[in-house]
């Protein structure tokens, strides 16, 4: 098992602590797990351990490290709505999924120390993870980030650095940290054993229902959630247990949307566009690092992108909260997508949505 370049092709090995390839490229990682079946989960363990015959990484440090991440609930909002409550994890995101495995390769290959930057939900798994590791932790987040996620950064002895300007600008400035003073860059969108763990959202999904509902929303940033789910999905493909590719929905902010925009005009890399305040900050990424690997999987696999109407945003969450299901901004942003979606597409169709952040941190 190796890192691959995406750029140039060049190898690495995976004890690496380089972010990236020389040449600018991100890694992917040259892995091909078991082919997926019942037979090889393990089922005594009610947590994404079961899932370790899929995922490679020493599973023993992992277990170590585990704080009981997955294994998230279902619940069926109406007849043809799943809402998957991916905020039920250790740290109340989805990005307990991705940590858990990448801090478990950090330990392995003896980090002592990272570096992440984050608009809270990552930066707090991230040193949660770090903290039960024993790996010091520097979060780098940018301005107006929620003072709750700060503060339960800190609760994890990690040190928090807020950046004035926009959230690209925080990932420049920490990136300029790493190549300066060669720190590890614990990055979910940099670090491929990120999207290993955000994979087991499909492989949960398809072991509680048997089957994967047509329709699929994902929200749509830097990617993490929605490439893990793109592999989750190869995988059952590869195994024959799905017959094709879902109805695949990815969703944009109104107001940073560098990947609609780029699909208008089948680029190839995301648009350069004018980013303006939105509620859905998880999502308000102007620069996706992973933007061709993004669009490489929309464009294969047909899949929509749409975008988020800010002014319904607000009362997509109270909707939501009525249902008692208490939601953060960019969480509630996906659900009003998939209302204005809904209206104009088939609505005897079964959808699932992931409630990735919960309302308590904001």
């Amino acid at each position: 098992m190796k890192y691959i370049c995406s750029r140039c092709n060049k190898t690495e090995d995976i004890t690496t602590h380089k972010p990236a390839c020389e040449c600018g490229g991100l890694w992917k990682l040259d892995y091909r797990n078991n082919k997926f079946s019942n037979t090889m989960i393990v089922k005594e363990h009610w947590n994404m351990m079961r899932y370790k015959n899929f995922i490679p990484v020493n599973s023993k440090t992992w277990a170590e490290i585990s704080l009981g991440e997955g294994m998230t609930p279902m619940v069926r909002l109406n007849k043809n709505l799943l809402l998957k409550m991916d905020y039920l994890m250790p740290t109340l995101s989805f990005k307990d999924r991705g940590a858990a495995v990448l801090i478990a390769h950090c330990r392995d290959i003896g980090v002592k120390s990272v570096v992440q930057d984050s608009s809270g939900n990552a930066g707090n798994s991230i040193a949660a993870y770090c903290a039960r590791a024993g790996i010091d932790c520097e979060i780098f987040v940018p301005e107006g980030a929620s003072e709750k996620k700060i503060e339960m950064i800190k609760s994890h002895n990690a040190e928090v650095t807020v950046v004035p300007g926009s959230r690209d600008h925080c990932a420049d400035v920490c990136r300029k940290k790493v190549q300066t003073e060669g720190k590890y860059y614990a990055n979910h969108v940099y670090n491929p054993f990120f999207y290993e763990g955000t994979k087991t959202y499909i492989y949960e999904v398809y072991e509680e229902l048997k089957y994967i509902p047509q329709n699929i929303y994902v929200p749509l940033g830097n990617g993490t959630l929605f490439i893990g789910i793109m592999k989750g999905l190869e995988d059952l493909l590869a195994a024959g247990l799905i017959e094709k590719m879902p109805q695949i929905i990815a969703v944009q902010s109104e107001n940073c949307a560098p990947i609609a925009e780029a699909v208008k005009n089948r680029e190839k890399t995301p648009a350069d566009i004018n980013i303006s305040s939105t509620l859905a900050e998880g999502i308000a990424i102007g620069r996706p690092m992973r933007g061709p690997e993004i669009l490489d999987y929309i464009y294969k696999y047909s899949i929509d992108v749409i975008t988020a109407p800010e002014n319904r945003i607000s009362k997509a969450k109270a909707e939501l909260a009525a249902e008692e299901i208490y939601i953060e901004d960019t969480t509630a942003a996906t659900y009003a997508a998939y209302l204005k979606y809904s209206q104009s597409r088939e609505s005897n169709v079964e959808s699932l949505l992931p409630m990735c952040g919960a309302g308590l941190k904001k």
